[in-house]
């Protein structure tokens, strides 16, 4: 998974037949270290997407649209004054190196034309983005500023003469002669060493080629013509495992899926894969804070049931009392216990005595406990029980957030924590307002034409089964595990077996046991589920139900 040398040269081929001579009319930030540029070109207008991340750092187009923050930040805000009304005259990369550069013509202040240069660094944690005024060859700002304390070498900071990252000593990939990759010797690992601007997978391909160079060669030709065959290999599981527009030996007999550009491929690969997934790292602070919650609870559980266990075993409280009252006259002045015999066994038993009261406050004392102990029974089984519904609601909602799979998704689940009171509304600037909730459910269709409706949230649960679903609808949830509610619309049609199985497996699929196997999915009817009185999102109770044991799958 590199974004090398050659994808380098490959991408700036594509932005130069697609944007050259576009014109920048919008700069948006939806990340700290992500861009976006809308482009009005020949052809329409397009999405440029850079980030400069350090787990996955890119430049290629898109096409969907990427969510903004309700303000601007300053950098952002920075990038419009200078580039927005710029027009792009040339898109190139330097030597064999992962930069690419694109210079811009734009208007200052003075309504004279000055050209700039946006410069985008991919180099995996010191990736960056920066904007250069090429009348003074100084930096106007980068993304990430790197100060003196970060690295002496090399500065990136407002002011200074922009400088570009230290030469390796290798050989570029686009300059090598076949002398001099004929005297490398042929061991990936070597080969990665001397030669500049390629990947490992690249090298252990060069190294597996009876003519590396020649295949070198027609690589670079393919790219300058624009032949290349953009493609990225998956696992059995569909889960991207790397890209590329050459050949992988290594990769052979894996799946793989095609794609008519290196920007649509690059796009699916990291939409796609998990370590960089951008709903997952979205997610990620919902996901510590439901977890640490969950914790809490867990601990609390565990108190309040040590707590009850206690209190149920409070039976030798009112004995001791009863006993002591009828025993009074053997209690001594002053003793720490008395010998009593118990008459429901015939048993001796020993009580004991706080020296400080009279006989009579111990046997008080011990009736009081007692009564304390069967108030706490009730206190305790109720806060057990809304511990309990607390766990299980977190537990969805921690399921819900593992398996979401886009930004709007992780949204809906932040708006749902804070109207629940799990997590504190995020201060907006300019007096944002949020949006209103619109429900999105996921939807699939069976091989015998039912239509599915599947809750990406507990809010969005309520709405299907309460708002949505008609009364002889079919509803399946997993049987005691965390999972969304599906709705099958049956339309007046009559159930059958097989729409049972596909339903439930798309229910298990939808869980929290999507990678275990015979997952159990209840089933019954809409009209038999009900939502108690001041339940939790999501939270019903069920009568009639059926159950099934299924894998989890969904609908192809």
């Amino acid at each position: 998974m590199a974004f090398d040398g050659i994808i380098t040269m490959a991408m700036v081929k594509e932005l130069q037949d697609t944007i050259h001579l576009g014109k920048i009319e919008k700069v948006y930030q939806p990340e700290s270290d992500e861009l976006v540029f809308n482009i009005h070109t020949k052809k329409g207008n397009v999405k440029l997407f850079a980030s400069a991340s350090s787990s996955s750092p890119r430049v290629h187009l898109i096409e969907q649209s990427v969510q903004n923050p309700p303000a601007p930040s300053g950098f952002c805000m920075l990038m419009r004054k200078h580039l927005q009304g710029g027009r792009i005259v040339s898109i190139e990369q330097k030597d064999s190196e992962r930069i690419i550069e694109i210079s811009l013509e734009t208007l200052n202040e003075l309504g004279f034309s000055v050209t700039k240069k946006l410069i985008f660094e991919i180099m995996g944690k010191h990736s960056n983005i920066i904007l250069v005024d090429m009348t003074t060859g100084k930096i106007i700002d980068s993304i990430k500023r790197v100060s003196i304390d970060v690295n002496r070498a090399r500065q990136l900071l407002p002011g200074l003469e922009y400088k570009y990252p230290p030469a390796q000593d290798k050989i570029p990939f686009r300059g090598i002669s076949r002398e001099e990759l004929n005297t490398i010797e042929p061991v990936s690992k070597v080969i990665l060493s001397k030669v500049g601007g390629i990947s490992p997978a690249v090298a252990r391909q060069l190294e597996s080629e009876s003519d590396p160079y020649g295949y070198l060669e027609a690589l670079i030709d393919d790219i300058e013509n624009g032949q290349t065959a953009p493609h990225v290999y998956t696992d059995d599981k569909g889960v991207p495992q790397e890209f590329h527009i050459m050949e992988l030996a290594e990769f052979e007999g894996a799946e793989r899926k095609e794609f008519d550009s290196l920007s649509r491929a690059l796009a699916y690969f990291f939409d796609n894969k998990a370590s960089s997934n951008r709903a997952r790292q979205k997610s990620s602070d919902l996901v510590k804070a439901v977890s640490a919650s969950l914790d809490k609870l867990y601990l609390k559980k565990q108190r309040l049931s040590e707590d009850l266990m206690k209190a149920e075993n409070s039976e030798d409280l009112r004995l001791f009392g009863e006993l002591l009252t009828a025993n009074i006259h053997l209690v001594k002045a002053g003793a720490s216990s008395v010998d009593v015999l118990n008459y429901y066994n015939g048993e001796t038993v020993t009580i004991p005595l706080d020296e400080r009261f009279s006989p009579s406050k111990n046997a008080q004392q011990y009736f009081k406990r007692y009564g304390k102990s069967k108030t706490a029974i009730k206190e305790k089984q109720i806060q057990l029980e809304e511990t309990g519904t607390d766990i299980d609601y977190l537990e969805s909602v921690l399921t819900y957030l593992n398996n979401a799979e886009d930004v709007d998704a992780i949204d809906a689940l932040r708006s749902e924590l804070v109207e629940t009171g799990y997590m504190r509304r995020r201060r907006q600037a300019g007096g944002y307002k949020e949006k209103k909730y619109k429900p999105s459910p996921l939807k699939y269709v069976t091989s015998e034409g039912f239509h599915v409706l599947v809750g990406r949230n507990n809010k969005e649960n309520d709405i299907l089964t309460l708002k949505t679903a008609g009364k002889n609808d079919l509803w399946l949830h997993t049987k005691d595990i965390p999972g969304s509610h599906v709705i099958v619309q049956m339309e007046g049609r009559e159930l059958t077996e097989t729409l049972v199985y596909e339903a439930a497996a798309i229910a298990a699929y939808h869980s929290k046991a999507r990678n275990s196997e015979n997952v159990p999915v209840d089933y019954v009817e809409v009209k038999y589920v009900k939502k108690p009185a001041g339940a939790k999102p999501g939270m019903v109770i069920f009568t009639n139900n059926r159950t099934v044991w299924i894998n989890p799958k969904i609908p192809t």
